[in-house]
This record gives C-alpha cells, structure tokens and sequence, in this order.
C-alpha cells in the first residue's frame, strides 16, 4: 500500500483540443413532452427544465466554467549528470480561477516547467501563463495569464469552510480517459495530518471517495453549495482499496495563498524542530515529574539549526502550543468529536511568527516565547526548482545529497543503501550550510585509474580539513597549493592525486564528455565567471581569424 500524488496525464505528442462545451444553464433548448412511466394511466408530465438549483436539497451546481485545463512542458534536472537535463516531456492536468486574476493547480503540475498554458472550458485558446509561485511542501501552485482575452466572461471560485464528515464533495476536473470536463462525487471520509507524497511534508488532508485519476491534479472540490472546498492532489493506490483520494483543505489552501499575499513569495510553513516521544506510560510520566493532571509530550532530540533549540532541552515535556493543551498521544482538539496531531496548530502559523510554549523541566513549568523558521534538511527533499549542484576534478564528480538525487540514483528509496538512507531518516545537519557531499561517479580517465568504482561514497576531508558543503570544497581544491589533493572518504577510503596533474588533466576529461564546465553556477566565484568569460573571447577571436583566413585563401576562391 502506498501514497502517490496523481501524475498528471503525460504525453510525448500534441494534445487534442477540447471540443467546445454548452454552459450548464437554464438557457438549453427545451425537449419533447416525457411519457410517465405509469403508461396505462397515459399521464404526459413536462420535463423540469434545467436549473443551477435544487430547491428541495439547496444543492448548486459548481462553478465549472472557472475549471480549467492546464498544460506544461517540463525539463527535470537530470540528477546522476547534473551539468545536463534529461528530455522535456508534456503533461495536462486541473486548475480553477481565484480573485486577483489567478488561477491555483498543483505544484507537481508545473514542476520543472518551462511553459505553462491553460485553456477555458467550452475554448480552442490556449494562453500562455506565467507561475507567480511553487509550495512545494503543500502541492499548490499560483498562476496568471497576462492575456486580458483569458479573464472575459470567467468567474472566480468562492471558497467554503471546512466541510465536516460525511458532507458531500464534487471533484471536477480534465482527468485521464477523455478531454472534456469530467466530475465525480463522494463524501468526506476523514480528516486527519496526511504525508504530502510531493512536498515530503505532513500538514492537514482530507479524505474523500470521489474518484480522482491522473489528470485530476489540481482539480477543486466543491460542497453542495457550490462552493470550493479543497484541491485534488493524490489517491491510495492498494489492491484491497478503492476510490479513496485525497484532497488538499482550506487551511493549507488560505495559508498558501495569505503567504504569498503578503510576502510577495511563497516562504513556506514552520516547524517546531523537534522529535517528541508519547508520554501514556504512567511510569515514564512519574519519573519526569509530571502530575496526575499534567498531560504532553516529551522532547527526544533538537534541531540544531532551530531556534528553539537555544531555549528548549531534551527531555522537556511539552504541555501547551500557543495555549492549547497537548495530550499525552500528542493530539490537540479539533472538532466535535474529533483530535488531531498537535503539529496542525504549528502549520497554522507562519515564518517569523512567535509562538507560546509551555514546558515542564525538572518538575517546573516554564514558558518561553519562540520564533517559528522553516526546517533545515540535512538531505532535502527538494532543491526547489534549481539546478542540482557539482564539481569535477580529474574525473571525480563530486556533488550534494538529496532525494531527488537518491531517487535518480537507485530508483526506489528502499534500495538506498543502508548508511545514506539512516543519515535520510535520522541524521541533523549541525549548521544552516551543512551538506552531505559524495563522489557521485569517477569519469575514467589515465589520472584516476585504480579509482574507477568509487560510487556514491561521503567526502568526509580533504587534506586534513572536514568538508562542510560542496562549495568549501569547491573552494579548498581550487585554491590548493600542496603537492597532493587527498580526499578522506567513509569507510576510510582515501584518494590521493598530484595537483599540478588532476588539475591539468580536468580540462581533457571535460572535453571528452561534453561538460561546459568543471562546476556548477552556484559554486562558480567572481574570478572564476570573469575566467571563463575570458576563456571564451579568447575562443571566438580564434574562430573569427580562422574563419578569415579560409575566406582569403586561394582554395576558398568560388569556381
């Protein structure tokens, strides 16, 4: 059994244009007289016409006219030959217009993306759009069309309240299996924290039987008022399970949104950089001191790069977060009837905010104030739409962890080798710049001959100094004057090279594989970019004077 987030519908050719569609309203051409089904009493009833609401149930038909189809092409960092991408494919999926001339989809929808287009229900116009901002760690992403055609005769959705259990959802949307609109209904199952499969994160999800399918991605839900209630974005796929997906709720939508409204950028949700252990152990709370009617949870480990690890311990119990009480389980009430994880009150919050936390310590209840700042990974789950970074001397690649890297590298996580995925799950980086840095291959070449199967291993040093991020050791070897470059690796491998040598063969290598350069952008200094700009002006004032000399040779006279 496992989570995924609904692909969008990919493909390698052009996409069909949707057929236009009639607006669902009361103005569709009338039909014949209906015979009842009672035939004997030869009773002829008029069809009802059609209307935007049933009375009787107060259901409204959604706004499926601001539904639209987005299409995207994407050109994804290719991780194991990071100086190079791999091959731009397309992919259709959902979005719906909101206030402000925007339209939200998913951010797996337009990752990577290096054209966004988006098309109205019932057009045979795609527009160009321009993405205003990417939450990875919720799945949404903002877009917006500069064309004023686009917006003529659209209306944005409203957005409704959290729906309770059992409350009826629509799901609309262009998903696999057709180009037209499609909808589907359900009603609300569940209401919990979710693990995001895209952004690696767990905020509030909900749970729905509605269908959603490839495609899907992006697609609002609506109650039966008619108003929007969440955003499709993955579904449980089991062969013991069906129709269960999942959609993104209202909270995380508005903090999206009232994030970006006012920071002008997408900054992310806060963590409390902590691991908490449950406290149902009557024992366990006995010996932290706790009292018959004191209840939460207690600290295991800190984040070092937090802020909240220069004021809070390990093993302080958590009783309160911003003034609700924690439980020994770790919920916090929600709804009637309902608890949920105490980290929902965390992603509540934004970055920068402060933050009450009621701790007891040694049998003494304290309370500090506490700055809330987005988690810090020692192997992120994301770079965040950047290319990924590196460096090569003589043959050796040298680059930084993360998952997208182990995924290109070994596919499924659970073949990660057991070291780099126990430093995935468990390991803290010591500082806000920490990296975990790897010889990622060893292109072949004369200079590096016995060092050929050295694959994925740490750099742990290089001569005698720890290497903290790619760009320190970017930097020590470039500006090395020792006789050798010695890099320590883990399980105490080690590589010795000449200097003069390694340096002087890199040049070759790069040339042989059709590498631009020995790093990436982000490492490159001021001297190295005025270097390489030197390097090529010197390139093109050779091109020119050859290209002269063949136009005034005798050879090069037309006959």
């Amino acid at each position: 059994m496992y989570l995924q987030f609904i692909n969008p519908t990919s493909t390698t050719t052009t996409l069909n244009d949707n057929l236009p569609i009639s607006k669902i309203a009361s103005s569709l051409p009338q039909q014949s007289p209906l015979v009842d089904q009672n035939r004997d009493l030869g009773v002829v009833s008029e069809p009802e016409p059609m209307v935007h609401r049933w009375e009787g149930g107060g259901r409204v038909v959604p706004a499926m006219d601001a539904v639209v189809k987005v299409f995207c092409v994407h050109t994804e960092p290719n991780f194991s030959l990071p100086w190079q991408r791999k091959k731009q494919y397309s992919s259709s999926s959902s979005g719906f217009v909101i206030g402000g001339r925007r339209v939200l989809t998913n951010a797996h929808s337009v990752d990577h993306h290096t054209q966004v287009k988006v098309k109205k229900r019932g057009s045979d116009t795609k527009y160009l759009a321009t993405v205003l901002a990417i939450g990875t760690e919720c799945d949404i992403a903002m877009l917006t069309v500069s064309d004023d055609e686009f917006w003529e005769g659209i209306s944005p959705v409203e957005f409704g309240n959290l729906p309770a259990l059992q409350d009826a959802v629509t799901v609309v949307g262009y998903p696999i299996g057709g180009d037209t609109i499609s909808v589907t209904s359900g009603v609300v199952s569940r209401m919990e924290i979710l693990s995001y499969v895209h952004g690696s994160t767990e905020l509030l999800g909900m749970q729905i039987d509605a269908a959603i399918n490839s495609g899907n991605s992006g697609g609002p839900a609506f109650n039966d008022k008619g108003k929007c209630v969440g955003i499709a974005f993955q579904s449980l796929k089991h062969e013991d399970v069906e129709n269960i997906g999942y959609v993104i709720p209202i909270p995380v939508i508005m903090h999206f949104i009232l994030d970006y409204e006012k920071n002008g950028t997408y900054t992310g949700f806060p963590i409390l950089g902590i691991e908490w252990q449950k406290m149902e152990n009557p024992d366990l709370r006995m010996s932290m001191g706790m009292g018959p009617d004191q209840k939460g949870v207690r600290i295991r480990r800190m984040e070092p790069t937090s802020p909240e690890s220069l004021v809070l311990k390990p093993s302080d119990v958590i009783l309160s977060f911003d003034g609700v009480n924690i439980a020994n389980d770790g919920t916090v009430p929600f709804r009637h009837g309902e608890r949920i994880g105490f980290s929902y009150l965390v992603s509540q919050k934004y970055i920068g905010d402060n933050a009450l936390v009621k701790v007891l310590r040694n049998s003494e209840t304290l309370e500090f104030n506490i700055k809330l700042a987005k988690h810090k990974e020692l192997i992120p789950s994301h770079i965040e739409g950047k290319p990924p970074s590196y460096y090569i001397i003589a043959g050796f690649v040298f680059t930084a962890v993360s998952v997208p890297y182990l995924r290109s590298e070994f596919g499924n996580m659970f073949d990660v080798p057991i070291k780099l995925l126990d430093k995935h799950l468990h390991a803290m980086a010591q500082s806000i710049d920490e990296q975990l840095v790897v010889v990622s291959q060893v292109l072949v070449a004369d200079i590096n001959i016995g060092y050929e199967d050295i694959v994925n291993n740490q750099v742990l040093d290089f001569n005698g100094k720890p290497v903290k991020n790619l760009k320190s050791l970017a930097k020590m070897v470039e500006n090395c004057d020792d006789e050798y470059l010695e890099f320590s690796l883990e399980y105490n491998q080690m590589v010795v090279l000449q200097t003069k040598t390694a340096k002087a063969a890199t040049l070759d290598i790069l040339t042989t594989h059709c590498i631009s350069s020995s790093m990436s952008d982000d490492l490159k200094t001021k001297d190295i970019m005025l270097q390489e700009v030197e390097s090529l002006s010197d390139d093109l004032k050779t091109k020119i004077l050859e290209e002269e000399q063949m136009l005034t040779s005798p050879l090069a006279v037309s006959t």
